[in-house]
């Protein structure tokens, strides 16, 4: 499979720039009409005018948008038959990728993502009268525009912003400041080089939440490479874990249908009706496409269906602002249930053979099971050979009894 669970994404090599051209070629035969954007990488610019190459030697028309976040790529698909945006998200610098959106800013669904595939080793470029052409297109403002237009912040508020030297540098802090709020900018430079992994996980971000308490700052709001994620922390500097931002998201938007992934805490299901998918947002916004009134996973990535199908970061900071500007959250965090959720993993060659013999249907999706009191998840890990373990219970004991199961069935698996 070329895709994977967010786009097509690998360390750059010569087969990437190949693969970018053959891509672009099935863009401008299928959907002549494309915005291409990039995130702050240095391979970003060659990746993207090899799919613009490809677009406009097939008789398509690119729309360049330069540097922009993912998400702004993704809201002004609607102006064309789709988006393209050059990117590897959270992974480090060596890696570089491709997303592709529809109008509505959902990912390619699976099955394009078949047609994608088949697609790529049977480019027609067209003759020379009938070449595309690319053409600028500013990304940025009708996104920042839509966003300003659906949120109410207290212009009063301070916020520290760390962009992780990413996309979300060209929008965020503009964003933020045009809302009238007081901005600490940290790694806010697109300069190709990300000052922390790229990744917004608590390990990377404590002088995140030291600044939010040296400058008394009411929040602070942080972004991966290509600002579809976005995590917070709260007044008091306390960095804010993915399962109670969604809750505080669900909460905020009276939110009774939630869509979110298989490893998320059951504490949602307290407050709303959900269905959940794999983990990967595609499988999110999918969903969306036929239920669900707000999308996340605890990753970070927050998908608001009326504004656009596709994880929107600096939306969700905008958003997490306004829930700043009208509560203490803080107090909100600690008000919410908190059930103790227990994770390991087990290094094995053969990790996806295992699972796929205790019946997964995609190993990668793994299995499921769950109680009223508690659940576990065991998925082979798409990256590593790894099997992931998640459990979760209403008690501590109920959590660890709930691993046991899962460590359990592994062990039949690894023995079968």
């Amino acid at each position: 499979m070329l895709f994977g669970s967010s786009g097509i994404r690998q360390r750059f090599d010569d087969s990437l720039v190949e693969t970018a051209l053959a891509v672009g070629a099935m863009i401008g035969e299928r959907f002549p009409d494309c915005i291409v954007g990039t995130d702050t990488r240095k391979t970003s610019p060659l990746l993207a005018r090899t799919i613009i190459a490809g677009i406009s030697g097939a008789g398509g028309q690119a729309r360049f948008t330069g540097t922009c976040p993912t998400p702004s790529v993704a809201y002004s698909a609607r102006s064309a038959a789709a988006g393209c945006m050059i990117t590897a998200s959270h992974n480090p610098e060596e890696y570089n990728g491709i997303k592709l959106f529809n109008p509505d800013g959902s990912s390619f669904t699976q099955p394009q993502q078949k047609i994608v595939e088949e697609c790529l080793g049977q480019p027609r470029w067209t003759d020379w009268h009938s070449q595309g052409e690319e053409t600028y297109f500013d990304a940025l403002e009708p996104h920042k525009k839509a966003i300003l237009d659906s949120v109410s912040i207290d212009p009063g508020l301070s916020v520290v912003i760390d962009c992780g030297n990413g996309a979300g540098s060209t929008l965020t802090p503009d964003l933020m400041a045009d809302a009238g709020m007081k901005t600490i900018c940290l790694n806010c430079n697109p300069s190709g080089h990300f000052g922390r992994p790229s990744e917004p996980l608590k390990e990377y971000l404590g002088y995140v939440g030291e600044m939010v308490k040296k400058t008394g700052s009411s929040c602070a709001v942080v972004h991966d490479g290509d600002a579809d994620r976005m995590m917070a922390f709260d007044n008091q500097g306390r960095y804010i874990d993915g399962d109670h931002m969604l809750l505080l998201l669900a909460q905020h938007l009276n939110a009774k249908k939630v869509v979110t992934t298989s490893d998320a805490s059951m504490i949602i299901e307290e407050i709303a009706e959900v269905h959940r998918t794999p983990v990967g947002d595609t499988f999110v916004s999918e969903e969306l496409l036929s239920w669900g009134e707000f999308g996340g996973e605890p990753s970070g990535a927050w998908i608001f269906p009326r504004h656009s199908l596709c994880p929107d970061g600096p939306f969700a900071a905008a958003l997490f602002c306004e829930i700043a500007s009208e509560c203490n959250v803080a107090e909100q965090i600690d008000a919410m249930p908190s059930y103790p959720i227990l994770r390991e993993s087990i290094v094995h060659e053969k990790a996806r053979e295992i699972i796929s013999g205790l019946g997964a249907t995609n190993p990668t999706d793994g299995i499921r099971i769950a109680s009223e009191t508690g659940w576990y998840l065991i998925r082979a890990s798409g990256t590593e050979p790894k099997i992931r373990i998640t459990a979760e219970g209403t008690t501590l004991g109920i959590a660890k009894e709930m691993l046991e199961q899962a460590r359990t069935r592994v062990m039949q698996g690894k023995t079968a």
